[in-house]
Order: C-alpha cells, then sequence, then structure tokens
C-alpha cells in the first residue's frame, strides 16, 4: 500500500449520516439547529469537516483527496485511470503551476529521478519559483478586472496599476494567508495605513472601468460603489448580488435592502490617484524623465497658463456650469458646509479637472458662430492655445511611457463621516427609498459587523473584512478553493464558480468541497498547501487517455476517473512559445510593457485628448519577449495574439475563461509574423543542440514543445514534408522571387544548407501549430 502523504485526518467534527433503522414514528423530533439548517441554501450553511469515506481500492489513495473522488467513483462501478507517464505530468505540472511549458532539462531531471519523493520535490520546485505566483496572480487579476487604462471613448491610461499586479504577484509568492489577502485588499487603508503594501492591495476596488468625462458625478459615485459592491459578491462570496439591484433576487434570499445595506460599507470610499510612492529605481528613472519632458516643455506650458490666467475663474466656473444639477448644487456649496456626498464629489472634479480642462472655456468662446458670445480677444486666445498645444504633443515621446511615481488606493479621504445610504427603485439612484446602514446579508448570517469609526476613516470596510474572512464564514472558503480545483480540472466542484446560489449548480461533490474548504482555514488559509495536496493526488496523476467505460458511464467526466484535457489558455500558448523559441525575459514584476503590434493595425496613430497613442512600442526590445500578464492591458484594444484565444476581458470580473475554436485561431498561429519570427529562433535552437543529425533534430523538436522524442511514424511523416517543402522552396529560389527563412540564432560554425534550413523553419512552424502543444493533457 502507497504510504498516505497525510496520515492523520481530523474526524471531530465528522457529521454521521446514517443511523439505525428505526421506523419514521421512532424517530426523535428534528432540533431548532437542524429545522434551521435545513432552510438555508447549502452554500449559507457552517463549513464542517466530512468523514474520510471508506474505498475498496485503498492503495490509489494517496491523499484524502483521493478517497472522496473514488467513493463516488465506486458508487457508478469505475475504476481510476493509471497514472501518466512522467513526461506527460511535468509538462501538465508545469503549465498549470507556472503557465508555460518546460524545458527538456527540468523533463529529463524529473524523468530519471527515480527516489521516492521524486514528486513532492517536483511540486516543491514549482510552487517555490516566481513564475507560480506570476500564473496564480494572472488568475486573481481576471477576477479584479485589471487594467492598465479606463476604459469608455478615452480609454485614459492608469500608470499606477502595475503596482497593484505585482502585490498580487508577491502575495502569492510569499504565500500570504488568504484572509489577510482579502482583508488587505477590502480594508487595506484601515487595518494597516502605515503599510505602503496594505494601500497598494486597495486597487481590488479601484480597478472599475472610468469615465472622466462623466456629467453626472452622483451617479458616477453610485456606478463605482455598484462596481465595487458587485465584485466582491461574485468573486469572494460567490453571490450574484447585482440581481438584488434594482428588485428583490429571484432566487436567493436577497433583498434590496440587503444589497444596499451591502454596498454602504462602501459608501465613503473614493478612488485615490496622487499618492506618492516610495524612492525606488522605477520611481527615480521615471522623475528623470519627466523632469526632461518638464524642461522642454516649460516655456510651451508657461505660455499657456498665462493666457489661461487671464480668464481662469470664468473657464473654472464655465467647466463646473458643465455638470448636471445634483452635481453642480455639491459643487457650488462653500466648503464649510460640504456633506460627507459633497465631500466626495468635489474630490472626484478635482481629480478629473486640469489645465487642458479649463481650455473648454476658450474654444467655445473662440469657435464660436454666435454674434451675442463671439469674443475676438477670446479666439485670438484660444487660436494661441491650439497652436501651442500642437507644440506640446511634439514632446509627447519624451513623457515616462508606462512608469508612475504615485499610487492609485481606495480610502475614505481622511474622515469618517459617511454618506447615507438608500434603497433605490428599480436600483435608479434618482429614487432613494428607506435609509439602510451596513448590515451583512442575513440569509447567510446572524451577524452584526461590529463597525468601529477611525479618525481617518468609517472602518466600515474593516467590519466588512474581518467578516469576509472568519473562518466561519459559510462562503469565503469555499468559493476560492473550488475556483483552484476548476483551474487544475476544468470544471469546478460547483461548476458555476461565482455562483453558489439557488441558481447556480450544486456541487458534484460536497463532502470534498467542505474537505478542502475546512482544510484550507486550518492550514492557516495556507493557498500553496492547497495547491500542493491537489499537485500530490492520485487524481491528479492520472492518465488523460480515452476510455470508452468512463464515457458510457458519466460522459461529462464529473467523476474524474480520466484527468481532463484542457486547451491552453491565451497566456499560455504566448509564454510557451517563448519559451520555446528561447526567448522568453524572466524578469518578474514592473511596469507594463508594449511589445510590437501587427502592421495591420495601426493603434499608434489613435491618440486620446491628450494626443498620446493608444499603443506606444517599447523601446527595450527585451521588453517585447515579457511574460503576457506584463503586456499593457488596454480596455479598447486587447493585444491581439492574447484576444484570438480567448483572455480576460477587464471590463468586469472574469470568473472563468472561455473556450473557443475559431478559425481565426489557426489563421493567428499560422500567418502572425511574431510566431513566424519565434518558428525561426525555435529552429536555430533545435539546430544548434541537436547537431548535423537530422533525426535527433526531430527529437530535439519533439522534446521542447512535447517533452518527448518523437515515434518511429511522426518521423516518417516530418521527414516526408521536409523533402517535399525542401523542394517547394528550391522551386521558389530558382525564380528568384523568394527570400529564404533561415533560421534565427545559429552558431557562427554551423554549416547548413540554407534551403534546408528554410524548409526545417517551415516544420517548426507546423509542428508548433499543432494540437499537441496548444493542449495540455
Amino acid at each position: 500500500m502507497r504510504k498516505n502523504l497525510y496520515t492523520a485526518v481530523v474526524w471531530g467534527l465528522a457529521v454521521a449520516i446514517g443511523g439505525d433503522a428505526k421506523a419514521a414514528d421512532e424517530k426523535p423530533a428534528p432540533t431548532e439547529e437542524a429545522s434551521q439548517a435545513k432552510s438555508k441554501l447549502w452554500s449559507y450553511q457552517p463549513v464542517k469537516t466530512p468523514a474520510l469515506p471508506a474505498v475498496k481500492q485503498q492503495d490509489w489513495v494517496r491523499t484524502p483527496i483521493d478517497a472522496f473522488i473514488l467513493a463516488k467513483q465506486e458508487e457508478k462501478g469505475l475504476r481510476p485511470s493509471p497514472d501518466a507517464d512522467k513526461a506527460a505530468f511535468i509538462r501538465r505540472a508545469t503549465l498549470d503551476v507556472w503557465g508555460v511549458i518546460p524545458t527538456p532539462q527540468e523533463v529529463d531531471a524529473f524523468v530519471n529521478d527515480d527516489s521516492d519523493n521524486a514528486y513532492e520535490k517536483l511540486v516543491e520546485r514549482l510552487l517555490a519559483s516566481p513564475r507560480y505566483g506570476e500564473r496564480q496572480g494572472r488568475k486573481w487579476l481576471d477576477l479584479a478586472r485589471y487594467a492598465d487604462s479606463t476604459g469608455f471613448q478615452n480609454d485614459n491610461d492608469r500608470l499606477n496599476m502595475w503596482r497593484y499586479r505585482d502585490y498580487v504577484i508577491n502575495s502569492f509568492n510569499q504565500d500570504k494567508p488568504y484572509s489577510r489577502f482579502l482583508q488587505e485588499q477590502l480594508a487595506g487603508d484601515e487595518l494597516w495605513p502605515d503599510q505602503e503594501e496594505a494601500l497598494i492591495a486597495t486597487g481590488f476596488m479601484a480597478q472599475f472601468p472610468d469615465n472622466a468625462n462623466s456629467r453626472d458625478l452622483v451617479q458616477r459615485k453610485y456606478q463605482i460603489t455598484t462596481d465595487i459592491t458587485d465584485t466582491v459578491g461574485k468573486v469572494i462570496l460567490g453571490q450574484t448580488l447585482e440581481c438584488a439591484r434594482s428588485h428583490n433576487h429571484k432566487f436567493d434570499k436577497i433583498s434590496q435592502k440587503d444589497y444596499f445595506s451591502l454596498q454602504s460599507f462602501f459608501a465613503n470610499v473614493a478612488p485615490v490617484d496622487n499618492i506618492p510612492a516610495k524612492k525606488g529605481a522605477v520611481e527615480l528613472a521615471y522623475d528623470q524623465q519627466w523632469a526632461k519632458w518638464e524642461e522642454a516643455t516649460k516655456d510651451i506650458r508657461a505660455k499657456q497658463k498665462a493666457i489661461i490666467d487671464t480668464h481662469r475663474e470664468d473657464a473654472l466656473k464655465y467647466h463646473k456650469e458643465r455638470y448636471l444639477t445634483d452635481s453642480r448644487a455639491a459643487i457650488f456649496k462653500p466648503k464649510e458646509q460640504w456633506t460627507a456626498q459633497d465631500r466626495w464629489v468635489n474630490h472626484r472634479l478635482v481629480s478629473v479637472t486640469d489645465e487642458a480642462s479649463l481650455q473648454a472655456y476658450f474654444r467655445e468662446k473662440g469657435e464660436s458662430s454666435d454674434p451675442k458670445t463671439q469674443n475676438k480677444e477670446i479666439a485670438a486666445q484660444w487660436a494661441e492655445l491650439d497652436k501651442l498645444n500642437k507644440e506640446l504633443k511634439k514632446f509627447n515621446d519624451l513623457k515616462p511611457t508606462t512608469a508612475s511615481n504615485t499610487i492609485s488606493a481606495m480610502t475614505e479621504l481622511g474622515h469618517a463621516d459617511a454618506p447615507p445610504s438608500f434603497v433605490f427603485a428599480q436600483g435608479d439612484h434618482e429614487k432613494p427609498l428607506e435609509q439602510v446602514q451596513p448590515a451583512f446579508p442575513p440569509a447567510i448570517t446572524d451577524e452584526k459587523p461590529d463597525i468601529k469609526p477611525l479618525p481617518f476613516s468609517s472602518g466600515r470596510r474593516s467590519a466588512l473584512a474581518k467578516w469576509i474572512a472568519s473562518p466561519t464564514n459559510p462562503l469565503t472558503a469555499r468559493v476560492y478553493v473550488n475556483r483552484v480545483w476548476d483551474q487544475y480540472f476544468g470544471h469546478g466542484i460547483v461548476e458555476t464558480v461565482s455562483d453558489f446560489g439557488k441558481a447556480g449548480q450544486k456541487p458534484t461533490n460536497p463532502e470534498l468541497l467542505d474537505y478542502l474548504a475546512s482544510k484550507f482555514v486550518k492550514d492557516g488559509w495556507s493557498i500553496k498547501n492547497l495547491h500542493k495536496e491537489i499537485l500530490l493526488s492520485s487524481v491528479y496523476r492520472q492518465s488523460s487517455d480515452y476510455r470508452e467505460d468512463v464515457h458510457q458511464a458519466d460522459a461529462e467526466n464529473k467523476l474524474l476517473a480520466v484527468f481532463p484535457r484542457q486547451r491552453l489558455e491565451a497566456e499560455q500558448v504566448r509564454d510557451s512559445l517563448l519559451v520555446a523559441a528561447g526567448k522568453l525575459e524572466e524578469k518578474v514584476g514592473g511596469p507594463s510593457v508594449y511589445p510590437p503590434l501587427p502592421k495591420s493595425i495601426n493603434a499608434g496613430n489613435s491618440a486620446n485628448v491628450n494626443g498620446d497613442p493608444a499603443w506606444k512600442t517599447s523601446k527595450d526590445a527585451k521588453d517585447h519577449n515579457r511574460r503576457s500578464m506584463y503586456i499593457f492591458t488596454r480596455r479598447s484594444l486587447p493585444y491581439p495574439i492574447l484576444d484570438s484565444f480567448n483572455m480576460a476581458s477587464p471590463q468586469e470580473a472574469h470568473s472563468k475563461r472561455e473556450v473557443t475554436t475559431t478559425p481565426l485561431q489557426a489563421l493567428t498561429l499560422f500567418n502572425s509574423e511574431l510566431i513566424f519570427d519565434w518558428s525561426k529562433s525555435l529552429a536555430g535552437r533545435m539546430i544548434n543542440e541537436a547537431g548535423l543529425d537530422e533525426s535527433e533534430r526531430l527529437d530535439r523538436l519533439y522534446q521542447i514543445l512535447f517533452g518527448r522524442n518523437a515515434n518511429d511514424d511522426e518521423k516518417s511523416s516530418l521527414q516526408a514534408f521536409l523533402d517535399d517543402q525542401e523542394n517547394v522552396i528550391r522551386k521558389k529560389v530558382a525564380t528568384g522571387k523568394f527570400e529564404v527563412n533561415v533560421p534565427n540564432g545559429l552558431k557562427e560554425n554551423v554549416q547548413i544548407d540554407p534551403v534546408r534550413a528554410s524548409a526545417f523553419v517551415d516544420l517548426v512552424h507546423v509542428v508548433a501549430n499543432s494540437n499537441e502543444f496548444i493542449y495540455r493533457f
């Protein structure tokens, strides 16, 4: 019998389901506690540690997870699949944990490791690498609706947001307890106000799409708090709270009052984008570059300021008057009379108002054709301002492209008093009904928030964060362990990973879900321990080979008697191609980068109101080969290669990656100039590492891409393709109208026929387009 990795299982909280076969009328009356539990939705009931089920095939059980899986299989008369071969396993695990394929050296080392703890050593190595944090960080950023721009018409840059992305990566690499991870993101500014990291963490709330041109600031506040509330409900609690915004929830016991009571925890929060960051290399480089732009443009900006100063008060008044009535009521109110709501509105006004905003007054007056509003003096000033604006844009290249020296966070602006919250009829913020106070949804818990105001904040979010991260919260741990399970097996134990309500799917293995959730909490909310137990389980180690008996008994493979194959996600495709080509830059973190776009996309010609191009290709060629998660995420312009393979949309919390199969995907892989260039680099690597023997070259290609050697049939087909393609290329070369694509990076002493080498490039390109590369088995 194999030795279990976990020799002790907590039994004390196990719930006995059986009992003796007494007649119904002899059974004791149900207790009040049991009646209440029955009336509650399964996901609202407390998490309990279930007893480990008895199974026949005990020697298959490596971790307690396996017992729960095997028990369900045995009920259906199924047996699990044998273990995958070691080469397939390391490719699978490396893609799952790191998001990239392993190197041939890593595969060989694992395959040849015959020690009893070979798998444990592999898993420990994978979890200890910074690549683990990058991969898991990308999964969380999907949920956080992360982007480097605001969206809407202008899609302005958010040059501070990369700090939140790096915070997420570092948190996973440090194995920060999930409870702390959540509390920092919801209330870091309140709970740890002196820690920069906790302040950056509140960027989770600040990821909402934003329209700086919105003229209804009261509505904008409502939209922001709504976005935060809906995201917290979906991502952390697995609840479709948004359904209760305009009416009582159709399925779950969440009323409109419950929704707005939860939203009121965020009533006082506001985005702040100008908090000075600690001075590091990035910030110092930014300051130096910004100083160059300021020096080069000081005369132009001084002239602009001089013109605006002649009518500054009129221009500011004109700007303020462009807002809607309820916004203007706050904007024109004396500061000493401001309410908490007025304070938010005026903070927003200041944050979206700059010198360019004031120029609208000069443009309106200067371009007016109405004799009543025509002003020759202002018309001349506007003509000069317009000329200066064009001059200023010529220096845009001097501006820092993606860095910054400030932090974006969510705070309460140094005040403890919060705006009142109301139930809104049909969810319309202009139709307030009864006032509500912060409260947890009573369908989920009877607990009341313990709100302790702080000198600089309301303390509301601290109370919410502590409840959400409490071991007694029935949803938080369940929802997260289910997301991790979904990541590895393609389906959650609860299929609807962001809906644990009545309209969502019920768990296929509720005992396993509660085992994972309870152990997660007992392990100190350690995310790495959760991953480790899954990775070392027998169910994860199974072969993915097709089995007819399993298909007949369990067509959807819900019992996991066969390991589920998965199409690689967008980032895995691109990053693995870079690894194969030997071009992936290993740098972790830092400001986002702009790799080149296909020539067919002229994004550099489109600009926002400040004249900044939508895509500013990075000058450092190394930045072109960074991991995909570091590519600048522009809401209006997703990176094409990633977009073709269903990258996450940052418009809202993205719960699960879609998997589509379209002609565009094949065309992207086959016709992309970038991917063809990587194929040339891979061909050069293959020739350099394998030498002159073509059979060894083919083996090396397969080792790099698939983690195995090519078999005889495959080699025969590949050799035939090479010969045919060589003949095709020679005929084209003979016409003098064909440029041979030789491999990149060949060693100086390598002597090779350029036509044959060009055929190898085409071969590499074809093999890299195969299903075996783009799937993990």
